[in-house]
């Protein structure tokens, strides 16, 4: 299989299975002379680990990541820098009913049509259970960017259930199991999401990930653009069938007059007075926040029957048994993040490469 690198500058290359014995990855690129520890990955990864709360997968991974290469006393060497965590809590005896069926919504049937195989235990390789590399990348990526730069991820929609915008609160956003910014809204998630989940069913979200302190002049005319890397991140996430950029899809119902992000001086400075663009004009970052919105589908693997096929061509039913998430979108904030990261990180290094 191939394909499984991104980034020009900075690149991230990940592997494993979620039910093999290890994931890892391997990040290329990064400066020599940077601090970096495990503890500086662990602290991230620990977000988006499963079993966290009744809301998630109950798989126990404690998500420990080693650093194996790329590193000396403490500091980066310029080199590869190599990352692994073991599986340590994988049931295969799960997925044994399901070795010859389709799970529909899943990726095995187009796996089955491409390869002439595939690996049923928990999804094999697009497994969610490979984004947590994808985190670790990202924790890197931060490092790079330095303390200016500040990345947050939100759930600002589950199912039908959105957040009221007038009471969004970021110191909210760690306090709940949802990573939501309303703290009135999260309250209701809870009997919302516990209905869901006990009747064996899942239910989709959408994520906001918002970059601040990016500095005026990242992404390139005319193939290079920061949007279109974002919008390609954001999307090559697992479940993710959606990405808006700024306003996104809305700006079809303003007016020329409204979409408009007028400018003054400020201080000696351009000041935007708003931010439909999202942070982004022509591909190239305006120095304002970085906002990036995309929407998780529910979450294929149900305990409802389902009808489908199997591999010998016979109909059948399937209900998904095993340990699943009820709306995989609440681990895929801090994915969101990371490739937020990882985007931005990559277009500092290019943006240095090309005007120092």
């Amino acid at each position: 299989m191939s394909f499984n690198t991104f980034g020009t500058l900075f690149r991230v290359t990940t592997w494993g299975e979620s039910h093999g014995p290890a994931i890892g990855c391997v990040v290329d690129g990064t400066p020599p002379g940077i601090a970096l520890k495990e503890a500086d990955i662990q602290v991230w990864l620990d977000k988006r680990k499963p079993g966290t709360s009744r809301f998630v997968t109950q798989r126990r991974e404690p998500d420990r990541v080693s650093i194996l290469s790329g590193v000396f006393e403490g500091r980066t060497t310029g080199t590869p820098i190599s990352l692994l965590i073991h599986n340590e809590d994988a049931r295969s005896k799960d997925y044994s009913d399901i070795a010859e069926k389709f799970r529909p919504g899943h990726a095995d049937y187009v796996y089955w049509k491409k390869y002439g195989l595939r690996d049923y235990r928990g999804g094999g390789r697009p497994s969610a259970r490979e984004t947590a590399m994808r985190v670790a990348a990202g924790a890197i990526a931060r490092k790079i960017l330095g303390r200016r730069v500040a990345i947050r991820g939100a759930m600002v929609q589950m199912g039908t259930e959105t957040v009221d915008r007038g009471k969004w609160d970021w110191k909210q956003v760690p306090k709940n199991p949802f990573w939501c910014p309303d703290a009135a809204a999260a309250k209701r998630w809870e009997a919302y999401l516990d209905g869901i989940r006990k009747a064996g069913s899942s239910v989709g979200a959408v994520i906001e990930v918002v970059a601040s302190g990016v500095p005026a002049g990242l992404g390139a005319p005319v193939y290079g653009k920061l949007d279109v890397d974002l919008a390609a991140a954001m999307m090559g996430i697992n479940a993710v069938k959606g990405v808006e950029i700024g306003d996104g899809m809305a700006v079809a119902g303003l007016t020329g007059e409204e979409n408009a992000d007028e400018m003054r001086m400020k201080g000696g400075k351009v000041a935007f007075l708003s931010n439909h663009a999202g942070g982004i004009l022509g591909g190239i970052s305006t120095g304002q926040d970085i906002v990036a919105r995309f929407a998780v589908k529910p979450t294929s693997s149900i305990l409802t029957p389902r009808r489908t096929v199997t591999a010998s061509g016979k109909n059948a039913t399937i209900a998904t048994k095993g340990r699943h998430d009820p709306c995989v979108g609440i681990r895929g904030v801090p994915v969101g993040e990371a490739m937020m990261a990882c985007v931005l990180a990559d277009h500092l290094l290019r943006h240095r490469a090309q005007c120092g």
